[in-house]
This record gives C-alpha cells, sequence and structure tokens, in this order.
C-alpha cells in the first residue's frame, strides 16, 4: 500500500470536485438560463439537480488515477470492481436526473453492480447473497437522506470517515482508497448544497454515496481480522439511514399509505415540523450518525466492548418513536355538516319574529316608497336635472314602481303636440 498515494488521492479529489462544482454553480445560477420547451422545469433548476456529478467526477478521477499509478497494491481488484460499480449506480442516477427512469430498472442496475463488487473481491456464495443484499439496502436508505439541504453530504461525509478509519485499522488498509476520496469529494462538496442549495447531489450524488459507503463496509468486514467484532461494528455505521428507512415504512405503513409514494415525512420534514431550521436538521442528524459511527469504529479497534452498541442502538429506537408522535401528514379534508331547509327557516323566523309573508310584503312596500322618492328628489329645490339628450325628461311618464317609460324610436317626423306648439307661434 501507498500511504502517500493514498493522501494525493484525497487531496486531488478535493480540489477536483471544487473546481467542477464552482463550474456547475456559475452556470446554474446564470440568470439567462431558458427554459425547456413544452411547460417543463427550467434547465436551471435541472443543472441543480445534476450537481452531484461534480462530485462523482472528483471522487472517480482522483480514485482511477491511485488505482492506475499502483496505490491500492494488491486491493486493485476489489476496489477497482468497487468504484465500476458505484460508477455504473452514478451513470443511471445522472439519467434518472434528466429523464425519470423506472424503479425496477434502477433497482436491476444497483443489484448487477453489487454483484460485480461481490464477484471481483472473491466472496464465498453465501456471504456473497448477503453482501449483495447489504449493499443495496443501505444505497437505498442512504439514497434517501437526500431530501434535505447538506443533509446527505453531512451525514456521509460522517460515515466516509468512520469507514476511513476502520480501514486504516484492518489488515487491508488499501481499502481506505475510496474513503479517503469520498471524504474529501463530499467536504469539497459540502458548502454547494449547503442551505440554500445551490447544487444538489441529485439521484447520481445520492447513489454513488451510498453504494460506495455500502460496498466499502461490506469489503472493508470481509478483510477484517477474525478477533474483531466487525460483524457488529460496521453495520452500525449505517444506523441513521436505516432509522430514517425504518420511520418512513411505518409511519406510511400506520397511515394506510403507499411506501412507494414520496411524501414529506423523513427526518428532516418532522424536524422543521417542531420549528428546526433547514441547517439545524442537518446538524442534529450528522451528530445523530456520528455516535454509533463513534462507537462502532471504537468497537472495530477493540477500544470497547461490542455491548457498547446497544446505547446507540436505543437512542435511536427512542428517537424514531419521539419522530412518529410527531405528525407528518395532513389530515383528510372533511366537508361540513349540511343543514336541512327544514331546520335553517324556521330558526331565522323564529329569531327575527317576521314570517316569509310579511318579508315579502316589506320588501315589496320598500320598493314602492323608494320608487315614489325618486320623482320628488327630481323636482326638489337645487336637483340637477340631466342634460337634454342624457336620460329622461324631467316630465316623462313613469311606471308604477317609479322607473322612466321608455321613449318611442325617432321617426323623423314631428309629432302632433309640437306641430299644435308651432302654429301657435305663427
Amino acid at each position: 500500500m501507498n500511504v502517500l498515494g493514498i493522501i494525493a488521492s484525497g487531496v486531488a479529489a478535493l480540489f477536483i470536485t471544487v473546481a467542477l462544482a464552482k463550474s456547475a454553480r456559475r452556470v446554474a445560477l446564470r440568470p439567462n438560463v431558458p427554459d425547456e420547451p413544452g411547460g417543463r422545469a427550467p434547465r436551471a433548476e435541472a443543472l441543480r439537480r445534476t450537481g452531484g456529478a461534480t462530485a462523482v467526477l472528483g471522487v472517480g478521477t482522483a480514485t482511477g488515477a491511485a488505482l492506475w499509478l499502483g496505490a491500492a497494491g494488491d486491493a486493485a481488484g476489489s476496489v477497482g470492481g468497487l468504484l465500476a460499480g458505484a460508477g455504473l449506480v452514478a451513470v443511471v442516477g445522472l439519467v434518472h436526473d434528466l429523464k425519470p427512469l423506472w424503479a425496477a430498472l434502477r433497482l436491476a442496475v444497483q443489484i448487477t453492480a453489487a454483484v460485480l463488487v461481490v464477484c471481483l473481491a472473491g466472496f464465498p456464495p453465501a456471504a456473497g447473497v448477503l453482501a449483495v443484499l447489504w449493499i443495496v439496502l443501505v444505497t437505498h436508505a442512504f439514497a434517501l437522506l437526500d431530501h434535505a439541504d447538506g443533509l446527505l453530504t453531512a451525514v456521509g461525509l460522517v460515515t466516509a470517515a468512520g469507514l476511513l478509519t476502520c480501514a486504516l485499522l484492518g489488515k487491508d488498509p488499501a481499502l481506505a482508497l475510496l474513503p479517503t476520496a469520498l471524504v474529501a469529494g463530499l467536504a469539497g462538496f459540502l458548502l454547494h448544497t449547503w442551505h440554500p442549495a445551490r447544487l444538489r447531489l441529485g439521484a447520481s450524488g445520492a447513489q454513488f454515496t451510498g453504494f460506495a459507503l455500502a460496498a466499502s463496509g461490506a469489503l472493508i468486514q470481509a478483510a477484517a481480522p477474525s478477533g474483531r467484532a466487525a460483524w457488529a461494528a460496521l453495520p452500525a455505521l449505517a444506523t441513521v439511514a436505516l432509522a430514517d428507512s425504518a420511520l418512513v415504512l411505518i409511519s406510511r405503513r400506520r397511515a394506510a399509505r403507499s411506501p412507494l409514494r414520496e411524501t414529506d415525512d423523513h427526518i428532516a420534514h418532522r424536524l422543521r415540523r417542531v420549528r428546526v431550521t433547514v441547517p439545524g436538521a442537518a446538524v442534529l442528524t450528522a451528530l445523530w450518525a456520528a455516535v454509533p459511527v463513534a462507537t462502532g469504529t471504537l468497537v472495530y479497534a477493540e477500544l470497547l466492548h461490542p455491548a457498547f452498541l446497544l446505547l446507540p442502538l436505543a437512542g435511536t429506537a427512542a428517537a424514531v418513536f419521539a419522530l412518529l408522535r410527531i405528525p407528518a401528514y395532513a389530515p383528510p379534508c372533511t366537508a361540513p355538516p349540511r343543514r336541512g331547509s327544514s331546520r335553517t327557516v324556521p330558526s331565522r323566523t323564529v329569531s327575527s319574529g317576521v314570517t316569509p309573508s310579511r318579508t315579502a310584503a316589506a320588501r315589496s312596500t320598500g320598493a314602492s316608497s323608494a320608487a315614489a322618492a325618486i320623482p320628488a328628489a327630481a323636482s326638489a329645490p337645487g336637483a340637477k336635472r340631466p342634460a337634454t339628450g342624457r336620460g329622461a325628461p324631467a316630465g316623462a311618464a313613469r311606471t308604477a314602481a317609479g322607473r322612466p317609460t321608455v321613449p318611442p324610436p325617432p321617426t323623423g317626423r314631428p309629432t302632433a303636440e309640437a306641430a299644435t306648439a308651432a302654429a301657435e307661434r305663427r
């Protein structure tokens, strides 16, 4: 193993990720980015979702260069299979960010990538089946953590640091190559995905991170010395991701909702409902993840007894139970009770003391009195009369309701009254 090569890969991953993320951020935040035709989401939003590809390129380039330079030594096959599987999952995730794919297709690709890692690492058949199931499960669990700004990046950074420590303590420290690059890449991408996020990991970065963490844990456990309790220590590093998945499944089961339908019922969503800010939710979840990660690392280093792992597990169970008590779904909208006319009308009659017939008579009386007041107001002294050609004349006949009658249409001939008045003038 070349320790300097592993350190150099971490430094290279950090600088490559920072440079690529800065360029992607500048393009995504450009004000003149046009929208897609057909009423689709803006292209700027699509660029933000694919920001995780910069972290994938940074980590993958640094790890691949270290493999080519021989930094992995005898573990080059295992690390190469791990990098190839993670890259395959990241490519499918990038396609899903641009155009959604079927869940069955993505699951098939993840299973294929996990089988590739297990075969290149030389797992026995029974252990290989368990490793494939573990890799697929943990990959999905970590990918589900990408529901808040900076959450998956912070938790993945803490988990990768724990795997890095365990790999350095094992008998095959070359397996620390990918965790080292992953720690550096996530650290360089954290500022861009912190709230308010300019870039997001998306399906590409989330699935790459989850697969790299899960597969690295499986390889480190397979290469661990026989005297260490790696079977209990390494799974504890994924406690928070598995707790979030368990919280979602239990909550949706109790609410009779589909477990495949994405809703706002994850850890950060529930913390937001109790007035925790988005950065505060990411910090609290990262601190929560740091407790089982630190305990598992100390157990792997034989500094603590494996029984100490029950403490973070009990605390996680209590936290999940407390989060379940926070309402995550809006209550169903129920229509107000309909009131019948037989109940409404009598109540109004009794309260007012007026029968419907009297009410109608009062309305007609009021209308006639108002109509009668119109001519009086028009004939009052100082009242303005309508100009000639505007409205009805002052002496125009009115109907019983007090409205002026409509004059006949002009015919171009003088009326009898007009002819008589003209004769008198002569």
